[in-house]
């Protein structure tokens, strides 16, 4: 196709966009929705891949102690852990210690531990171990030994929680997959039939061009790229949105059972990039569908 007749193209586009503003405003809500949802599946495998690596870099522990336990022996459970190699207690929190970080970490719903009789949360230590080879380290001597302690009711470790979220991980992938898929096909569905209509509004007009000799790719370019301009403004909507709450997000740290604190990232460049593309090849694909079935009708 001869490169002087690309402005006509675009040109021609751009007016089946304008004078179908209502369709493609709806398409273009769809669309970008289809892709906040694939989207935020992104982020949310991201973020967690972060969270795994990081615990499966560092090993911390919580030692919960029993409610009976006396300050002596708190005390030597603490010379203990401390006398560990590369081990540090970084603080203890008390019984009413536990209880109101709960309440905070509850927020508007700490109201239902108002009916508790008593405070069914334990006293513990947080412990972490600096190591830069924390593949040397073996959690589960670590944590029999402590359990083995007067005073220790239960010791869980951080790469016990990063195991039991390589599983959900699994999961949210699998899951990822097939939901992916469903928004993929959705977006396609959507793209296509928008198409559709923009072309059987014009379908008089595409006759007496057929009339006077215009090629079937002549008339089918402006269609193809309408969907993919619709298709760059619905991944760049997308990816603002996105981008918006992800910055109400990170204004917040969040703390897994007191033994990490979890930094929420947004999407790298390259997952941001990958997604942009899909919605484009999406759009593409969609108009080169529904222009195919008019053509062939």
């Amino acid at each position: 196709m001869k490169i002087r007749l690309w402005p006509y193209f675009l040109n021609q586009a751009f007016a089946n966009i304008m004078n179908n503003r209502l369709v493609h405003f709806i398409t273009l809500g769809t669309t970008a929705a289809s892709l906040i949802i694939l989207g935020l599946f992104l982020l949310i495998f991201f973020n967690l891949n972060i969270w795994l690596e990081g615990w499966g870099k560092s090993l911390t522990l919580s030692v919960y102690l029993d409610d009976a336990i006396e300050n002596e022996k708190r005390e030597s459970v603490r010379s203990y852990i401390a006398g560990l190699p590369n081990a540090s207690v970084d603080r203890f929190i008390s019984k009413d210690g536990a209880l109101e970080e709960l309440r905070k970490l509850l927020g508007p719903h700490s109201q239902f531990l108002k009916g508790l009789d008593s405070n069914p949360l334990p006293a513990s230590f947080e412990v972490s171990f600096h190591n830069d080879l924390p593949e040397q380290l073996d959690p589960e001597h670590i944590k029999k030994n402590i359990e083995a302690l007067e005073g220790v009711d239960e010791v869980q470790y951080s790469e016990e929680w990063a195991g039991k979220l390589d599983h959900l991980l699994r999961m949210l992938r699998f899951l990822g997959f097939f939901i992916g898929g469903l928004l993929c096909m959705g977006v396609l569905f959507i793209v296509t039939n928008a198409i559709k209509l923009t072309i059987y509004s014009r379908r008089e007009e595409i006759a007496i061009l057929k009339l006077v000799g215009a090629t079937d790719w002549f008339v089918k370019i402006p269609f193809i790229i309408e969907g993919t301009i619709q298709s760059i403004l619905s991944a760049l909507l997308a990816l603002l949105v996105l981008f918006g709450g992800y910055l109400i997000i990170s204004a917040e740290k969040f703390q897994v059972l007191g033994l990490i604190a979890l930094d929420f990232s947004f999407l790298p460049s390259s997952y941001s990039v990958a997604l942009f593309l899909l919605s484009v090849i999406l759009g593409a694909v969609g108009s080169l569908v529904a222009v195919g079935r008019f053509f062939e009708a």
